[in-house]
């Protein structure tokens, strides 16, 4: 066999991944061949190992090579021991079963007489250990701690580090021993006896307990602030001297442990305060090093009960950050900034001119966090100044930021406009500029700003012609121009000025219809354009006077109902037959009423509130029907609904609604509430006639004649049973970053079926990754099918079911489960929260 040396080289002499992969699988061979083999000596193994971990950095398999690492540690010899230990942690980790046979080699070393063969076990021991070991050898670490050897005590700390994060009931153990290591003078002891503390402090706050741990270190912040102010203040120390600073890395752990034990707590934080003002005044912030200490000292500010003098200093540090040129402090200090502008927002805001600077930098990660910035930024005050700086930028901004930005500068522009016209201004150039990228959201809102604006209807429709006879290159704008176009074409022939000094030139009525052609038979008409210009060539049916005109946009019809597209032909033939039928067309076709703008359609945050209607606001969730359901679709009432039960089915009154939609009396068609009998045969057959020529586009009078008898058990199978269930009740299980998630129950003789559903209440953000992991009690067993779609869309939803079933007599009348939920979402980044959810009572 080659030594390790030769291995490498053979490795590398390889001209193809086939000549590499024979190398390797012709020396993996021989390895296992000689583990086979008893007789070779320590340093054969030695050897053999050394190639498996060459292996390991490769990518190949190596966990034939296990036992072998394991042998090693048993040797006398510290090179073997070494070795063997350096394996263990990278061919092993926790899940191994072969990691229980390394807990009695751990055991011994960890009380040998070599320091160095004692620091092996406990860099060991805190990278692979488990639970079990670690609750094995808790007494060894624990004693290890109060070491005389400061080389020993430091890495007993990290180790002990692993095993509360592993254990957490084993932290008492180590609550004493780490407020002595807080008090040890050894730079390296006290690192990583902060280290233990601030992982101890941390675990405890997410646990959501009372903090005890974090009140008994408390007591110890006047000690770590005097540290802190030596280290700070002291000259030059040539043993921790780095580029003119003390210790910068004791520095930064000092204040990140004097974060968490401030956090919360005025009193603290009090204690804290000056010498936070000391480090971020005199740190040279010249070199990287003093910008780390910064840094870490402004995040400290910003999380502790610091005076408003003190944070305005955070964010001036922050400011600074911002005209380094170096790009990872630029970026650092954006990405920290825009989660300080809720606490301090006029702090941030006079470093306005230099975050617009940013949009131009050549980084686009820096140009990313700067736009996220810049739209936070944005009040009554400065809404025109930003506004224009944005749309500056997004005239050259790169394709992968104009959604994104289309939508923000739109939410704005709604939050904060000083005046319709200048909101409508707004997003015409938005359109102008990116509207190929516009959201339908944005262009919803846009249209119905218009609508319900009428002193500016006659503004917008001229200043949108004018701009699609410049250019029909951006869809947005082709959409928004066709709707308001057709809605409002006769304001269009009007004249009239939309600026000061400019006059409109006037307008023809056959320049509209030149207009409508050139679109269509341009490039850019995609199959919603064609859909909208349709519609809109049939409202200016309407709108226009000129006969000649009017056939044009006939003929414009006629040629699309033969269009490969089914919606577009359908609509062409429809739109076509209503010519046979002027009044009727002129009184389909009337304008628009104004839409009625409620806050929760409006695009703003709000946008992601769910719509409740009056109906079900007067009931609980469990009372809400399905015919309420349905009235809420069709914008629901203030009557009380209508009482099924008043009838034998229920089929009575499905007629009279249709008989009110086909223009039929309604007070004639309603029957008194005591009428009991069902109606006859003839009046149903009737009925269901007049349903059938909704559907149906051949001729009345032969769909009646060639309409086949209807027997009275198909209306009574059709029709609805006169008790109607109560809907099953919802629960919400989360409800955070916009995620919310909701359990509907189910129960039968023999399961509980739960269906869950997850909704995106962001209106733009998706939601990537997400995942439900649920567990029940030993009770109970949990069949959990996928999530019908791990990306959800703004605003959409997606679901999974899970069956629960009683391993012994029938289910639960109350649901307990454990719950891990994770997912992605831009803004907030991956989450990962376990939960116990419990049905309410």
């Amino acid at each position: 066999m080659s030594s390790l040396k030769q291995f490498i080289r053979n490795v590398r002499a390889s001209k193809t991944i086939a000549d590499e992969r024979a190398v390797v699988q012709k020396e993996s061979a021989a390895i296992r061949s000689s583990f086979r083999n008893e007789s070779h000596d320590t340093h054969v193994r030695r050897n053999n190992v050394a190639k498996l971990l060459y292996l390991f950095t490769l990518g190949e398999r190596t966990h034939f090579g296990q036992i072998e690492c394991l042998k090693l540690l048993a040797s006398a010899r510290f090179a073997d021991k070494r070795l063997g230990y350096l394996g263990t942690m990278l061919l092993l980790d926790e899940n191994q079963e072969v990691l229980t046979l390394v807990t009695n080699s751990l055991k011994n070393d960890l009380n040998h007489s070599n320091q160095y063969v004692v620091g092996l076990a406990l860099c060991t021991l805190g990278n692979i250990a488990s639970v079990e070991m670690s609750r094995d050898l808790f007494p060894e670490v624990e004693t290890i701690l109060t070491s005389s050897n400061p080389y020993i005590r430091r890495k007993a700390a990290l180790c002990a580090m692993r095993i509360c994060r592993k254990v957490p009931d084993l932290q008492e153990h180590f609550l004493e021993k780490a407020k002595l290591l807080l008090a040890d003078r050894n730079h390296g002891v006290l690192l990583c006896g902060l280290t233990l503390v601030t992982s101890m402090c941390e675990a405890d706050e997410e646990e959501g307990g009372e903090q005890g741990v974090v009140a008994m270190f408390r007591p110890l912040v006047p000690g770590l602030v005097r540290v802190l102010k030596g280290l700070s203040s002291s000259g030059y120390a040539p043993e921790h001297d780095v580029t003119g600073i003390t210790d910068p890395f004791l520095q930064v752990k000092i204040l990140r442990s004097l974060r968490t034990l401030g956090r919360g707590d005025a009193h603290t934080s009090e204690q804290i305060n000056d010498i936070l003002a000391q480090v971020a005044t005199n740190t040279d912030s010249s070199k990287n090093v003093g910008n780390s200490i910064l840094y870490e000292a402004v995040l400290t500010i910003l999380d502790i009960e610091a005076d408003s003098g003190l944070r305005v200093l955070g964010v001036n540090i922050l400011g600074k950050f911002l005209s380094n040129r170096d790009n990872n402090i630029r970026y650092v200090a954006l990405n920290t900034l825009i989660k300080v502008v809720a606490v301090e927002p006029n702090a941030v805001q006079r470093h306005r001119n230099t975050i617009l600077d940013c949009l131009r930098d050549p980084d686009i990660s820096i140009r990313r966090r700067a736009l996220d910035l810049s739209f936070t930024l944005i009040n009554e005050s400065n809404v025109r100044v930003l506004i224009r700086e944005l749309l500056a930028f997004l005239e050259t901004a790169d394709a992968e930021f104009k959604p994104i930005m289309t939508s923000q500068i739109g939410v704005a522009a709604d939050r904060f406009a000083p005046n319709k016209r200048w909101h409508i201004d707004t997003m015409l150039r938005v359109l102008k500029l990116a509207g190929n990228y516009v959201k339908e959201q944005i262009l919803s809102s846009f249209v119905r700003l218009i609508a319900t604006t009428p002193e500016l209807q006659t503004y917008s429709v001229q200043k949108l012609y004018a701009s699609l006879k410049e250019d029909i290159s951006q869809e947005g704008l082709n959409l928004a121009g066709a709707w308001i176009i057709g809605e409002f074409g006769d304001l269009l022939l009007q004249g009239g000025q939309y600026e000061e000094e400019e006059l409109v030139n006037e307008v023809k009525q056959s320049d509209i219809v030149d207009l409508f052609t050139t679109i269509l038979n341009s490039s850019y008409a995609g199959q919603t354009v064609t859909e909208y210009i349709i519609t809109s060539a049939m409202k200016l049916t309407t709108r226009l006077t000129d006969p000649a005109q009017i056939d044009r946009l006939r003929r414009l019809l006629l040629n699309n109902q033969t269009n490969l597209d089914v919606e577009i032909q359908q609509r062409s033939v429809e739109y076509g037959n209503l010519f046979g039928y002027d009044q009727i067309r002129r009184g389909v076709l009337e304008k628009m009423p104004p839409l009625e703008i409620r806050e929760e359609q409006r695009v703003l945050g709000e946008a992601t509130k769910k719509r409740t209607s009056k109906i079900a606001t007067k009931k609980k969730p469990s009372q809400v029907t399905e015919q309420d359901m349905l009235l809420d679709l069709m914008g629901g009432s203030d009557l009380p609904a209508v009482d099924l039960s008043s009838t034998m089915n229920g089929a009575q009154q499905n007629a009279d609604l249709l008989a009110d939609i086909l223009g039929g009396d309604l007070s004639a068609a309603s029957p008194p509430p005591q009428t009991t009998s069902a109606p006859s045969s003839g009046q149903q057959r009737n009925n269901l006639n007049s349903i059938m020529d909704l559907f149906d586009t051949s001729n009345s009078s032969t769909t009646k004649a060639s309409a086949p008898p209807v027997s009275n058990d198909l209306l009574a199978m059709s029709s609805p049973s006169p008790q109607q269930p109560a809907a099953t009740p919802v629960h919400t299980a989360y409800n955070k970053n916009d995620l919310q998630i909701t359990f509907q129950l189910q129960r039968n003789a023999t399961a509980v079926q739960v269906i869950a559903r997850f909704r995106n209440m962001s209106a733009f953000e998706s939601v990537s990754g997400v995942n439900l992991q649920a567990a029940v009690p030993k009770s109970q067993k949990l069949q959990l099918q996928a999530i019908s779609s791990s990306e959800i869309g703004g605003g959409a939803e997606a679901t999974q079911q899970m069956r629960i079933i009683s391993v012994s007599g029938p289910p639960p009348p109350r649901l307990r489960l454990r719950l891990k939920i994770s997912y992605d979402k831009g803004g907030v980044g991956a989450v990962s929260e376990q939960l116990d959810w419990a049905e309410p009572v």
